[in-house]
């Protein structure tokens, strides 16, 4: 198992839940409905409703909201599936609203 003590984090902006390690950041240059946003290859502490299409500016994504497992916080959303052959590496990743997490202690 990786060492990550040294690694900086990302937590839930409401109740501190670690959620994220800088590490898993595969973009900074996203954007979610209410600004900048974060897209992350892993996060943890959380959970997935229900999956549905979604109209994005860069097309149409079967995506599942995610929620703090602690405080159930909605704070961004997984792909699931792309429908444009150049998003289909969104798949099976996360999108965070910089607005929605803040750096951790780690």
């Amino acid at each position: 198992m990786a060492d990550f003590l040294g690694s900086r984090t990302y937590c839930c902006f409401k109740c501190q839940n670690l959620v994220a390690y800088h590490d898993d950041i595969v973009s900074k240059d996203f954007q979610a409905s209410n600004g900048r946003a974060f897209l992350f290859s892993h996060l943890m502490n959380v959970k997935e409703g229900a999956k549905e299409d979604r109209q994005l500016i860069t097309g149409l994504h079967t995506v599942a909201d995610v929620f703090c497992r602690d405080c159930g916080e909605e704070l961004g959303w997984k792909y699931i599936k792309a429908y444009d052959e150049t998003q289909k590496y969104k798949e099976g990743k996360f999108i965070l609203g910089k607005f929605k997490i803040t750096k951790g202690n780690g």
